[in-house]
Formats: structure tokens, C-alpha cells, sequence
């Protein structure tokens, strides 16, 4: 007989078996509630204080006024707290999660080669033959256990702090505005855990958009300025609901602007522990009204990541932070994209200097006019280790060569009901195409218009062999946006290349 012991306590694999993600899930929701409360009997006391001033003048005002001021500095410090242990019981459900999922994946494994899994955590054999499959068995379940005792530790770790920063911890002392995200994440890692909860309860506008500041830590300055935002412009509700939804990956708020069509940053998942890092950039159209739809596009990749590596934590990161254009007219030209690339260029840097431990593995992903912002910004110095192009009209260059990222390392894919390339040809592929459609009545506007084209109008379609990316399968039938639909080639792929698996590639 062969057996295999877990190198981690008999204890650790029965909590695993029988722990259930969503009712740590619900007790983070819980602390979300009570942060809601909370911002709600700040903003009273607020109202009350702006009648008190328009009815008396006297001392007792002025008293009364300093009483409810600090009251509210509690009530947002009380908030901070709140938030921090949400983050600490998400992460450490979606952990247990892919926990869970290595777990029954070395029992179907077991089951499959006759193997038994014991209440110990002990793997046995009986056969002599049962080597390779018993190799596969204990390094998920070795891994399972390693995740959910790790999340365990952090968690503990995380939630003791909480606990333990409940006062105020004044500080003065600020990088010089001219820092760059190294610096400043320096800085904020020298303070203590009181001193960094009092600058986000009393001055979040300006953490809130900080380079250098973690993920972590935007996410609460940013909810803490959402109520107000939220007054002011409606178009916020569809992002507040989300941000208090119990999904499998905690959203976190990197940063909203309510100017033009509204911008937003959005992660699925702490970027800053992740091992992968997907940042989805949309295309035309995109604003904070069409919020929800991409962010459930950002999330599939990221399910379906977690399912092809639970070994390993995956973000996913809707980035909005350009201006994307409204109307064809606007996308015809690339201003705005030249000015997403350079934000794009800073966001991608930023997330290398808040990463904790090893650097991730980071995957910048354009979709339609959001991959000529990747372009544009992979032809310059960009922090990414793959470049994904789909639905492409040009990337602003006509090779791979003028990227930064290496040519085995940018993806391609454009499915052939995608309108873009036949929406978005190049004025040279217009003049070589109308005499074809004019010579050959009949057929001809089938061959001239009817196939796709090597020219767009932001350069080479980057999914034509002449471009030199990695061309990956998606389905015939995806037109424009179906490259996330659940359970097909595209959305594998996607999810493969962000985890750093290489997927089916074209010749």
C-alpha cells in the first residue's frame, strides 16, 4: 500500500471540507451594511448642522458644530474599520473558494483511479500502477491545503490589526507632490495602521486618486467620497449596487470622475495580492451608464481564470479612465485614444508599485477602440507581460515589432462576424476594393467586401498573419461583443492567457 500524508495539520483539511466561502462572504457584507449605516448618520448630522447656522449664530452653534464635526470624523473612521475587515473576510472567502475547487478536483481525481482520500487528509493507494494519478491527487490537495492555511494566517493577521487601530493617529508629514508611485508607496507603508486610517477618514479626496496608494486603501477613501458623488449624479447607482454585491471576487473602487461621460476603475478581486492581473480596456461608447455590462465581461475572464488555475489568485481590472468616444466621427480619430494610452501607461506602473511580494503576471486586454489605447500604449514603456487585441480597427501600427512586449506575447483575435473589420476598413483598402466590386458583377462586392481586411483604419488588422501577433481561435459566431460569452473558445482563451497558459493558436 502507498500513502501520502498532508504536510499541514489533520484539522486544516476537515475545516477545508466543510467550510462554506459564502457565510464568510455574508459576514463581510455584514460590515458593509454597518459602514452604509453608518455614512447615513453622518450625513444627517450634517443637514443638522447646516439648520443649526441658518437659525442661530451664537457660541452654542459653534459648540455644537465642533461636537458633530468630530462625531463624524468617528463615524468615517468607524466606516474605514468597517471596510478593512469586508476586505479581509472577501479575500479570504474567494481563497477558501479556490481552496474548495482544488479540493474536489483531487477527489474526482481520486475517485476516477480507484484512490481514497481518508478524514485525515491521508491519500492511499493499493495498486502498484496508481503512481502518476496519486502525484496529480496529492499536489491539488497539498495545494488546497497550503491556500486555505495561508488565508487563514492573513486573515487572522488583517482582522488583529483592525482591532487593534481604533484610535486616531495624527500625522503631517506628506511625499513631495512631485513623487513618483514608488515613493509614495514608501511613505505610506512607513506609517502606522492608526495613522493611515486617520489621513483616509479625514482627507480621502486626496488618497483617494494617490499613485503609490494601495489598491486596498483607495477602495475605502473612494467609498468614502461615493455618498456625496452619488447625490450629485444618479448614473452612480448601478456602481454602488455593485460594489455592495456578494459576487465570488469583492469589487474594489481604484477611482471614479463624474466629469463628460462619467470614468471609473474598477478591480474584481484585490489587484495587489493577485498572481494575475487582467486590466480590461472597453471601446466606444463606454461610460459610467454601460459600467455594469463591462465589468461582467471583466469578470467572466476572471471565473473562468479561477477554474483553469485555483492555485493561484486572479484580478480583473475594468479600467475607464479615458475619454472613449460617443459617435463615429469621434472614433475616427485616435486624440482620444493617445491620451488613454499615457493614463494606461501610469495605471499599469502604478499596479507594479503597490503589488505585494513577487511581481504579478499582468495582461493588458483592448476590446474594439480600447485596443488602439493598448497599442498605442504597448508602443511605448508599458508595464504589462501580454497584450490581448480583440475586435481590433488597428492598433496604431502595422507591426508587432513597434510594440514594447516581445512578439510571442501579444494575442490577437477578431471573430469573422465581428463588424469592426468591415465597419472600420482603411481608405486604401476602400480603393483596392471598388473596382474589384465594380469588374465582377454579382460576385465581385462578395470577394471585395465580403472577407476580412488586411488594412483597417488604424492600421493592419493586428489579427492578419502579416501583423506578427499570436492569433487565437474565437468563435465564428461572436460578432462584436461575444468574445466573453460563457463556455466558448474566446473566453478560454482570454482566461488562459491571463493565468500565462497559451492558448490554441492559428497557423
Amino acid at each position: 500500500m502507498t500513502t501520502w500524508n498532508v504536510p499541514y495539520p489533520a484539522s486544516t483539511y476537515a475545516r477545508l471540507r466543510v467550510t462554506d466561502p459564502d457565510r464568510w462572504r455574508a459576514a463581510a457584507s455584514a460590515w458593509r451594511r454597518w459602514a452604509a449605516l453608518a455614512g447615513a448618520l453622518a450625513a444627517e448630522f450634517g443637514t443638522l448642522t447646516t439648520r443649526l447656522r441658518s437659525s442661530w449664530s451664537g457660541t452654542a452653534v459653534a459648540a455644537a458644530s465642533a461636537a458633530f464635526a468630530g462625531f463624524r470624523r468617528r463615524l468615517a473612521l468607524f466606516r474605514v474599520l468597517c471596510w478593512r475587515a469586508d476586505q479581509a473576510l472577501s479575500e479570504l472567502a474567494a481563497s477558501l473558494a479556490r481552496a474548495r475547487e482544488l479540493l474536489r478536483r483531487a477527489q474526482g481525481r481520486a475517485k476516477s483511479a480507484g484512490l481514497v482520500i481518508d478524514s485525515l487528509g491521508t491519500v492511499h493507494s493499493t495498486r502498484p500502477t496508481a503512481h502518476a494519478p496519486m502525484a496529480e491527487v496529492t499536489a491539488d490537495l497539498s495545494a488546497a491545503l497550503e491556500i486555505a492555511a495561508r488565508a487563514d494566517a492573513q486573515a487572522t493577521a488583517r482582522l488583529t490589526a483592525v482591532s487593534a487601530s481604533t484610535g486616531f493617529g495624527a500625522h503631517s508629514d506628506r511625499p513631495d507632490c512631485t513623487a513618483g508611485p514608488v515613493e509614495v508607496k514608501q511613505w505610506w507603508d512607513s506609517l502606522t495602521q492608526q495613522e493611515r486610517n486617520w489621513l483616509l477618514a479625514t482627507d480621502p479626496a486626496t488618497l483617494a486618486s494617490a499613485r503609490g496608494i494601495p489598491v486596498a486603501d483607495r477602495d475605502v477613501a473612494n467609498r468614502l467620497l461615493l455618498d456625496d458623488q452619488r447625490v450629485a449624479d444618479r448614473r452612480l447607482d448601478e456602481l454602488t449596487a455593485r460594489l455592495d454585491d456578494d459576487g465570488a471576487l469583492r469589487a474594489y473602487l481604484i477611482g471614479v470622475d463624474l466629469g463628460g461621460d462619467g470614468r471609473a476603475v474598477v478591480a474584481l478581486g484585490d489587484p495587489d495580492r493577485a498572481s494575475h492581473v487582467l486590466t480590461h480596456v472597453p471601446g466606444m461608447t463606454s461610460d459610467l451608464e454601460s459600467l455594469g455590462s463591462e465589468l461582467t465581461r471583466a469578470g467572466r475572464v476572471a471565473q473562468r481564470a479561477a477554474e483553469l488555475a485555483p492555485d493561484q489568485a486572479t484580478s480583473a481590472v475594468l479600467w475607464l479612465d479615458y475619454d472613449a468616444p460617443d459617435f463615429l466621427h469621434e472614433a475616427f480619430s485616435d486624440r482620444q485614444a493617445r491620451e488613454g494610452a499615457a493614463e494606461l501607461r501610469r495605471f499599469q506602473e502604478d499596479l507594479r508599485a503597490t503589488h505585494d511580494g513577487e511581481p504579478a503576471h499582468q495582461t493588458v486586454l483592448g476590446h474594439s477602440y480600447g485596443s488602439l489605447v493598448t497599442g498605442l500604449a504597448a508602443a511605448g514603456p508599458l508595464a504589462a507581460d501580454d497584450v490581448v487585441l480583440v475586435g481590433s480597427p488597428g492598433t496604431g501600427v502595422d507591426s508587432v515589432d513597434r510594440f514594447t512586449v516581445p512578439a510571442d506575447r501579444v494575442w490577437a483575435s477578431t471573430s469573422r462576424t465581428d463588424v469592426i473589420q468591415y465597419a472600420s476598413v482603411s481608405p486604401k483598402s476602400l480603393l483596392q476594393d471598388l473596382p474589384i466590386a465594380a469588374v465582377l458583377p454579382g460576385t465581385g462586392p462578395m470577394l471585395a467586401f465580403g472577407t476580412p481586411e488586411r488594412d483597417l483604419w488604424f492600421g493592419r488588422n493586428p489579427s492578419d498573419p502579416g501583423f506578427g501577433a499570436q492569433v487565437f481561435a474565437s468563435q465564428e459566431d461572436a460578432g462584436h461583443l461575444g468574445y466573453w460569452d460563457p463556455g466558448r473558445p474566446a473566453l478560454d482563451a482570454l482566461a488562459q492567457i491571463t493565468v500565462g497558459q497559451k492558448p490554441i493558436t492559428r497557423p
